[in-house]
């Protein structure tokens, strides 16, 4: 097995690592740069992102022809890590969700028309998006087939009724895709849309309030009553929604394990940085085996996140879906996360507890990762039916031809 990354891949996860600490960083240290929701200010991002385009850093996942940089997803997943060890970087270059998921399945299944209209505008910067599925009860969650919100075909546009919620990003968004029901088929019955901001027969009802910090546009309550999309606006053929849901979720609920791994190494340096100064009873917090014990074991599972990580993103480079792996992965950084965030509050102490460090920040952002693009258990089953299909084959390894 070769666990080496290509010199292109390090070079641009050196110049990732320097942008952060030169640019990034002391931006998130100033407190003025930030906005109600505890996310990073518009001047102050949109300075950063036009420095980190200048140095060819924006767009990492889509290839060059949509104004990428084809990094692949093994690329993607040593960078997003890198870039992550600031809670603004992901944004600074293009790579945060729900953004980044909606370029990659853009890119993957938008025709040239598509691509043009839709996906140049978000890769460009110049507008957000978002991604329209989940839905109150008794609609559909993480089971996609108890989707409720309707679209009826009327001649050459599509008329949609009915209600979503927790939609990252709306509030901000210009671009949306919206996954609905066309047909009372079980595997052929959503189709996927795309439509804008401006377009009439929607509305956001709330933006939802939360435990954590905000990404830009928040996670919204949206209605629709009679909105209108034109056919040449659906994603693939009708009845293909659930092939984009597959499409996108399953990279998507990877990017995540990334960019969560490089918060969970920030959550290290901030726990050593205190440690190593601070002093109790004539001796450093570092040197206590306790802590000691505590730092060994974020490191190791920060490895064992990583290694799930990264043969995730290597079976999707392959043309696999990968479904086992990016489930395995999402698990274990999704609670590597929480732990790394709560261990380094209590090696903080009350400092770790207040709001002179990220942790607390961090700690209630990382709730959520057990919860969004599948809670941990839905990924469990999803194991145990694979387990089950497989056998001992579960654990074979790919053999390589000879």
């Amino acid at each position: 097995m070769d666990f080496e990354i290509s010199p292109r891949i390090e070079d641009f996860r050196v110049r990732i690592a320097q942008f952060v600490d030169d640019h990034i960083l002391p931006v998130e240290a100033d407190r003025k740069n930030y906005d109600e929701h505890e996310n990073i200010l518009a001047g102050p991002l949109e300075r950063l992102r036009e420095k980190a385009k200048s140095e060819g850093l924006w767009c990492l996942q889509l290839k060059k022809e949509n104004g990428g940089q084809e990094l692949g997803r093994v690329g993607m997943a040593v960078c997003y890590e890198e870039m992550q060890r600031s809670i603004f970087g992901p944004l600074v270059f293009n790579s945060a969700a729900p953004d980044d998921g909606n370029m990659m399945v853009l890119e993957l299944a938008g025709t040239p028309e598509q691509r043009g209209r839709w996906l140049r505008p978000v890769a460009e910067g110049r507008v957000r998006s978002a991604f329209a599925m989940t839905e109150p009860h008794p609609g559909g969650g993480s089971d996609p087939s108890m989707i409720k919100t309707t679209a009826i075909r009327q001649g050459e546009r599509y008329v949609i009724n009915g209600k979503k919620w927790f939609i990252t990003g709306a509030d901000d968004a210009q671009h949306f895709i919206l996954v609905a029901k066309t047909s009372e088929d079980t595997r052929k019955g959503l189709t996927a849309f795309l439509f804008d901001r401006d377009q009439p027969g929607w509305k956001i009802d709330r933006r939802i309030p939360i435990m954590g910090p905000e990404e830009h546009g928040g996670h919204c309550e949206i209605s629709f009553d009679g909105l209108e999309v034109s056919a040449d606006n659906l994603l693939l053929n009708e009845g293909d929604g659930l092939k984009i849901t597959q499409m996108r979720l399953g990279v998507a609920r990877l990017t995540h394990c990334m960019r969560w791994l490089g918060l969970s190494r920030k959550c290290v340096e901030i726990a050593t940085e205190y440690a190593q100064r601070r002093e109790g009873f004539g001796q450093k917090l570092i040197d206590r085996e306790s802590i000691k014990l505590m730092f060994g074991d974020l490191a190791m599972q920060i490895e064992v996140g990583r290694l799930l990580v990264m043969k995730a993103a290597w079976a999707l480079d392959q043309g696999s879906f990968a479904r086992k792996e990016v489930s395995m992965a999402k698990i274990h950084v999704a609670n590597l996360l929480h732990k790394a965030a709560d261990t380094a509050i209590q090696i903080n102490g009350a400092r770790g507890y207040s709001k002179d460090t990220l942790l607390e920040w961090i700690y209630r952002y990382a709730r959520q990762a057990r919860l969004v693009d599948g809670a941990d258990e839905v990924h469990k089953m999803v194991l145990e039916r694979t387990l089950a299909s497989e056998g001992r084959s579960f654990w074979s390894w790919n053999v390589a031809e000879s």
